[in-house]
């Protein structure tokens, strides 16, 4: 007797989503086992499950990194420049907000106050003032 087709939809249940997720991942991961075995594929799976748990099967003495190497080579694309290139952009963010806090500290100190206008020096008495007043109401 053969199983009966069920729809294809999401599956509303947590408790059976979670049990249906974890017995088909387990088969694809056998499936894939048995593909790798029989014809020497190089396969690799990942999965991130509904709480984000990460689970994964690479062919045996394969790693990750050989398959994203093959695939950008057969699809002729660069996956890792564009995370490089977000990656150096969020680098200069971050040196430039160092800079201004580190520029900022050090006038609150009375250093490196030449470049400055006259607005800027009474904002930036202001800012000292405040502060001091926020340290007093803390000490008392």
């Amino acid at each position: 007797m053969g199983r009966g087709k069920i729809e294809i939809k999401k599956i509303e249940n947590h408790t059976n989503r979670q049990v249906t997720y974890s017995k088909r991942r387990s088969g694809l991961f056998k499936k894939a086992r048995e593909l790798t075995v029989l014809c020497d594929a190089k396969i690799s799976i990942i999965m991130f499950s509904h709480s984000n748990k990460l689970h994964e099967y690479t062919s045996p003495s394969t790693t990750t990194k050989e398959i994203y190497d093959r695939y950008q080579k057969a699809m002729d694309c660069d996956l890792w420049s564009s995370h490089y290139e977000r990656m150096l952009q969020e680098l200069k963010k971050q040196k430039d907000v160092n800079a201004r806090l580190s520029r900022d500290i050090r006038q609150r100190l009375g250093q490196d106050l030449t470049g400055l206008s006259f607005k800027e020096v009474v904002a930036l008495e202001e800012k000292v003032s405040a502060s001091v007043e926020l340290v007093r109401e803390r000490k008392v």
